[in-house]
């Protein structure tokens, strides 16, 4: 077994062993990845502050997002087509946040269903909406979340249109993959996610097939996203959903200080500070330069959590230094699914862990609860250098 030591480690192992169009969709941004690669390389500006002499023992990472209790200040983010990169993925990544009690978000477009990974839980998990136009479709949606007990709903804000996503469109991608030449010669090398793959019946879209009239197998399947993905969505719509679902409301892909303030207004439990990991708007800022502008708008009054360019452990704690309060990963645990199944989840989650447990004790903290400014250094201008 290889030595794990931090995500690259992962990914390398998912690039050998997933399909490239399920690793591209993965490891890709939109047009340029401009975005893309500013989530992670604007981390790199923050400093982390070293403090010597001070008590390191009993140290804790366990905190809570949206009153819910959680190991760490980590969720995994709700990412599409998780049950490609290894079968079954949504319910193994499920399990190894439940056992290592962070919060695990389905996405609508998932492969196993909410009911699957329900039947294969024990603790409550998040659900991620997308506004459709269908809205017969979008209440029994929600109302299936609702029936699995998900304890809070996620609604994605930025994929009102879909950015273009250059691999995306070169690979063909679909779930299940179509068969051609280059894709067959790709699966070839691939055997053991190929027999994985064999082993389930689990291969396209479970939240949606079989669950909107027409769409009873693929091949109506692209049409209708292509149609459903609500441009129309504004605020009064956020509103109407947050009231059909009653219980805790999470709104994701919140990038401008106005865009937060009106969040707040309509009543939400908590906002993502989110680009969609670049995969949207190219060009735009990286989430943690987003971040303190947002946090100043809405002065504390709700939860801001941060999404996009979280790689490792020191990530997460500059995010929080940085007052957010609660992170999630996407890729990173994607790569770790993709590398080694539910056991790969859990050393992403481990990897993120230690990493965060060990530099939040060079900073003299021994509580992820008091992690503050104090830890970090920001360069001058980080936030603010930009004018509208």
């Amino acid at each position: 077994m290889p030595v794990i030591t931090c995500i690259d480690d992962l990914k390398r192992l998912h690039k050998r062993r997933t399909p490239k169009m399920f690793y591209d969709y993965c490891e890709s941004g939109s047009w340029t990845e401009q975005t893309f690669r500013e989530n992670t390389s604007d981390f790199e500006d923050i400093r982390l502050r070293q403090r010597v002499a001070v008590n390191m023992e009993g140290r804790t990472l366990a905190t809570k997002m949206i009153g819910q209790d959680v190991s760490m200040p980590v969720a995994l983010a709700p990412v599409g087509l998780t049950g490609m990169q290894r079968a079954d993925g949504e319910i193994k990544a499920a399990k190894a946040a439940e056992k290592f009690g962070v919060p695990f978000t389905l996405s609508t477009m998932s492969i196993c269903s909410i009911e699957d990974v329900a039947e294969h839980t024990t603790k409550p998990f998040w659900f991620q909406l997308y506004t459709m136009k269908d809205q017969d479709y979008l209440k029994r949606l929600i109302q299936r979340a609702k029936d699995a007990k998900c304890s809070a709903l996620v609604i994605t804000l930025d994929l009102q249109i879909l950015g273009q996503r250059h691999k995306d469109l070169k690979n063909g991608l679909s779930a299940p993959p179509k068969l051609t030449p280059a894709v067959i010669a790709d699966l070839m090398t691939k055997w053991t996610w190929g027999l994985e793959m064999l082993q389930t019946n689990r291969r396209q879209f479970g939240n949606i097939v079989g669950h909107v009239k027409g769409v009873k197998d693929t091949s109506r399947l692209g049409e209708w996203t292509a149609q459903q993905f609500d441009p129309a969505l504004d605020w009064s719509k956020i509103e109407q959903i947050k009231e059909m679902w009653g219980g805790p409301v999470i709104l994701k892909g919140i990038l401008d200080a106005e865009d937060a303030v009106m969040a707040k207004k309509v009543g939400c439990d908590a906002i993502v500070v989110s680009n969609h990991g670049g995969r949207q708007q190219d060009g735009a800022l990286s989430s943690i330069r987003a971040l303190d502008p947002i946090l100043q708008a809405v002065g504390g009054d709700l939860e801001v959590h941060l999404d996009s360019g979280i790689r490792s452990g020191q990530d997460v704690l500059k995010a929080i230094a940085m007052g957010a309060t609660g992170t999630y990963i996407g890729r990173a645990f994607i790569h770790g699914l993709g590398a080694q199944g539910e056991a790969g989840v859990t050393a992403a989650l481990e990897v993120i862990r230690k990493e965060m447990d060990i530099s939040m004790a060079f900073t003299g903290k021994r509580d992820i609860k008091d992690v503050d400014r104090s830890c970090i250094l920001v360069p001058e201008g980080f936030s603010g250098r930009w004018q509208d």
